[in-house]
């Protein structure tokens, strides 16, 4: 909300800034101002000062100025409209009053607010009822204790079909109102609708002001189809915006000056029982601009902690593609990763807080992520494949929008350049890179049959960051189009999401309309009901979606748009999207292997390596011909 300026004022002359500043810090006259130990940075000389007349505070150390409103935005993390409101009610100035429309729209939102914290109450309650449990030894065995509980409000949805909503019924809440906060679910051809959340662990989910605004909930059935939901898109909830624990963790990073974003409400926890207060995490998705911006507020670099693996690598390289075009001076993000096969939890059950800080104190710059995604995707043993790279690193650079950053990314990518123009390096059968470019670890060849197993070992650094699994860039247009025929597909006939659901969720997908819409559609999967193609359009409509469906649906060759008629044969449909799915899947893993044979072959340059590298040609090859010529027969 915008204030007017005489009201900011009017709060300014009432409350002096030494008055609101003097409450964190011990102050002193000097002169006509007032001087002290700067909140900002750790000093022994006083550079911190503050003027009642010019109403600012400045401080030398660290450059920041401004007002008493940033004084609170700056050093307790709240946002511009928190401090207005906490200030004014402080000076005793009264708010300007909102329109009457605005005014319906705030109480229909203070409304939706109490139920859900209704909701949450409801869900604690049964967590320590009798039914609970099997939930309380669950997260009993998971080191969240009965304090821990308390602390993050943790509750149990029980896994009866009508329990949340009879309860929140005898409280006269209407039901087309939990329909829209997300709480109750519906589907073709079922009358009554039902809870959406059943037999599962439940993790609130809060504003930055603590309140309830949506819901977290894990499955304690292994065989569920979703082990972890969450609510829908609300008026209350955007989870593209917000990031869990944020409203916990945001004095706890301004007084560190750094926040970490870990990958799952677990993790969270854990860090923090850890201590590091600091910890947040994206709602079930990949980190967006806005999540980024958020993260941005409370510390100029903030730590990605990811774990270990493909999947933790592959998350890595989609944060690196959203935070480049947005990089400012002074404003980057660090990845750490965790060893292989730990999570946050298992990490500090066996090496405790130090063992978490060695990982965080290791991470490291967004432009070293850059370079290891691009150098660990194949060898650079001849001129032609050193240009790609060059031609792939500036391409990326490029897009970074600040010019002055652009420069000096620029600069640093060509020096590293310049480091790969040394000779071939005969003891490693690989090419070693100059002075200036790190040396990747060596990559470790696939295992094959006879081979001994592997031998544990714990990871403390940074791992190296393998290029992202799935359909490469030589699968070209083929490979979005064929997602784009699949996702599409799946939109005008949402009743297959249940038949490919797990083979949905395990495709590699590189466009990311098609990996929202997924999402959307396994969110609904979730139901274990269909969905007719008039609610689905419905949600693509209250997810913010319409435009990516429609991008997607651009993509569909001529030859597939059979697939999306509503009348459409359903055996010859089911058989053709299952065949997509199998060919997708394949394409993405074969491409994936070609990296790990070329590195191979780039380490040793056997001939059983030289083998697997033209067998895995070869085959990509043979799906590239018979795919093409699928093609031309379907559209003639």
């Amino acid at each position: 909300m915008r204030y007017p300026p005489h009201i900011l004022e009017e709060i300014r002359v009432r409350l002096p800034a030494s008055d609101v500043v003097g409450r964190r810090v011990r102050l002193k006259k000097a002169g006509r101002e007032w001087r002290g130990l700067s909140p900002f940075n750790a000093e022994k000389s006083p550079s911190f000062y503050v003027n009642d007349q010019k109403q600012f505070y400045h401080c030398f150390s660290s450059g920041k100025h401004g007002d008493i409103f940033t004084f609170l935005m700056e050093t307790e993390g709240v946002s511009f409209p928190e401090a207005v409101e906490r200030l004014a009610s402080e000076a005793g100035v009264g708010l300007p009053k909102m329109s009457a429309e605005s005014e319906q729209a705030e109480a229909r939102r203070v409304g939706a607010l109490e139920i859900m914290e209704m909701a949450a109450l409801y869900f604690e309650a049964q967590l320590l009822a009798p039914g609970g449990a099997e939930a309380r030894a669950y997260l009993d065995r998971r080191g969240l204790g009965e304090t821990t509980r308390t602390a993050f409000r943790l509750g149990y949805a029980r896994g009866e079909r009508y329990g949340l909503r009879d309860h929140l019924a005898a409280k006269g809440v209407e039901r087309d109102t939990m329909l829209e906060l997300g709480l109750l679910a519906t589907a073709e051809g079922v009358a009554v609708p039902y809870d959406k959340f059943r037999d599962r662990v439940m993790f609130p989910i809060r504003d930055v002001r603590g309140r309830v605004v949506a819901f977290g909930g894990r499955a304690m059935q292994a065989e569920a189809k979703a082990k972890y939901m969450n609510s829908p898109e609300t008026p209350l909830f955007h989870k593209g915006r917000m990031l869990y624990n944020l409203d916990r963790a945001r004095k706890a990073a301004h007084e560190r000056a750094r926040i970490v974003a870990v990958e799952g409400y677990v993790d969270v926890i854990a860090m923090t029982l850890a201590g590091f207060p600091e910890t947040v995490a994206p709602l079930g998705t990949a980190l967006t601009e806005d999540q980024l911006a958020l993260l941005w507020r409370h510390a100029d670099e903030p730590i990605l902690c990811f774990d270990g693996d493909g999947a933790g690598q592959r998350a890595a390289f989609r944060a690196l593609d959203v935070a480049l075009p947005m990089l400012e001076p002074g404003k980057s993000l660090r990845v750490a990763m965790l060893p292989e096969g730990q999570d946050p939890d298992d990490l500090a059950r066996s090496g405790g807080a130090g063992a978490i800080d060695a990982v965080l104190s290791g991470a490291r710059p967004l432009v070293d992520v850059l370079w290891a995604r691009e150098t660990e995707a194949g060898a650079l043993d001849t001129p032609e494949r050193r240009a790609g790279l060059a031609k792939t690193l500036r391409e990326a650079v490029a897009g970074i929008r600040d010019e002055t950053v652009r420069r000096f990314y620029r600069d640093e990518i060509e020096g590293r350049l310049r480091g790969l123009s040394g000779r071939p390096d005969r003891t490693e059968g690989g090419y070693a890179p100059g002075p200036r470019a790190p040396r990747a670890a060596p990559f470790q060849r696939r295992p094959r049959p006879g081979d001994p197993p592997p031998s544990p070992r714990i990871v403390t650094g940074f791992n190296p960051l393998l290029k992202a699994a799935g359909p490469g860039p030589a699968q070209g247009g083929r490979a979005a189009k064929r997602e784009a025929m699949i996702i599409a597909s799946l939109l005008a006939h949402p009743e297959l999401v249940g038949i490919e659901e797990e083979a949905l969720a395990a495709l590699e997908l590189v466009n990311p309309d098609a990996a929202a819409l997924r999402a959307l559609l396994l969110d609904r999967a979730a139901e274990a009901e269909a969905s007719a193609p008039e609610l689905m359009a419905a949600r693509l409509r209250r997810a913010g979606l319409e435009e990516a469906s429609a991008r997607l649906l651009a993509l569909v060759n001529p030859g597939d748009r059979w697939m999306l008629d509503p009348h459409a044969d359903p055996q010859r449909l089911e058989h053709t999207l299952h065949q997509a799915v199998i060919l997708h899947r394949q394409t993405g893993a074969l491409h994936s292997e070609l990296h790990q044979a070329e590195r191979a072959l780039a380490e040793d340059g056997s001939e059983a390596n030289f083998a697997w590298l033209c067998d895995v040609q070869q085959q990509l090859a043979v799906i590239a011909a018979a795919e093409a010529e699928a093609e031309v027969s379907r559209e003639e």
